[in-house]
């Protein structure tokens, strides 16, 4: 995974602001949707998203900046803590257990501990006439599950489909995600793990997190979009295209629409238990770039003829 500063092209002492900017414009440019024939495409899209969460996040921001998380979030190993605790990180990133035997204080140097459990000899070895170091396996034993999150979609969440995860040691491999997986679901796979000898593979922990849309915001089961409309369309009335997670679909605009209603679309939302939610729309009137002589015109002498205060009702 990339620095994400230079996934997201900004600098280090960036705004909010000037974060939030680039992530929609390379969301917007490297969305599936507009890109299908490219099967780079999702691989970006998913590399923008994990970066915005990471730089997005003021305090992971934070983290990230101080090298305590890497760039996909993890938290970054920092060493083996001062005194005698019980759990210590080895190869791969899983915890061991150790205690000490025999000899008493000072009888095994911390070398010979890192020997034991990484190194040559076995695990219940020691150095002659010293202290001996053994795993425990009789209390809490080895945590061998391994977890990692994943960023996918809203698209990817709500029809599911293949996507490939990369795991701390290196590994690589393709999983299914559910159609209507939520955000913050654990998918769980059996015996892909850590490994030790003598114990049961543990289990892989998959965190889902969906990213933000580009112009969708996800209300429980329904979603909300604001519609860009034109001046004349809100004036005159007409038929309008309007997104969806599938096909677009045609909304009627009627005559004299404000910026702000909004138009309830049925069966247009997420997947929930016993149906589907809807889709919101709501209206925003844009004007047209620049100055425009003729318009301005035209609206001086509507104001002059057909004077109204739309804000007469608030003081």
């Amino acid at each position: 995974m990339r620095d994400p500063y230079e996934v997201l092209g900004v600098q280090r002492s960036a705004s909010a602001a000037a974060i939030k900017s680039a992530y929609r414009k390379l969301a917007k440019k490297h969305h599936p949707d507009s890109n299908k024939n490219d099967p780079k495409a999702a691989e970006r899209f998913a590399e923008i998203n994990t970066a915005n969460e990471i730089l997005g996040d003021e305090d992971k921001r934070k983290q990230f900046d101080r090298g305590e998380i890497d760039a996909e979030g993890k938290p970054r190993f920092q060493g083996f803590p001062g005194g005698a605790g019980r759990g210590r990180t080895g190869p791969g990133g899983f915890e061991y257990s150790f205690r000490s035997g025999g000899g008493g204080p000072g009888a095994g140097a911390f070398e010979d501990i890192l020997n034991s459990m990484f190194g040559g000899g076995s695990p219940r070895g020691g150095r002659p006439g010293g202290g001996h170091f053994e795993f425990d396996t009789a209390g809490v034993g080895l945590d061998l599950d391994l977890s990692v999150a994943m960023t996918v979609s809203l698209e990817e969440a709500v029809k599911g489909g293949d996507k490939r995860v990369r795991l701390p040691t290196g590994k690589e491999l393709n999983v299914r995600i559910p159609a209507g997986v939520a955000n913050g679901q654990q998918i769980r796979l059996k015996g892909q793990g850590e490994t030790a000898p003598g114990h049961p593979p543990g289990d892989l922990l998959i965190t889902i997190t969906i990213a933000p849309h580009a112009f969708f915001k996800v209300d429980g089961a329904d979603l909300r979009v604001d519609l860009p409309i034109t001046l004349y369309e809100a004036v005159l009335g007409g038929k309008v295209r309007v997104p969806t997670l599938g096909n677009a679909v045609e909304l009627s605009i009627p005559k004299n629409t404000s910026s702000g209603r909004t138009f309830r679309l049925k069966g247009k939302g997420l997947p929930k238990t016993g149906g589907t939610g809807d889709l919101f729309v709501t209206t925003r009137i844009m004007l047209p770039d620049g100055n425009d002589a003729e318009l301005e015109t035209l609206m001086q002498k509507w104001r002059d003829q057909h004077p109204y205060n739309p804000r007469s009702g608030i003081g």
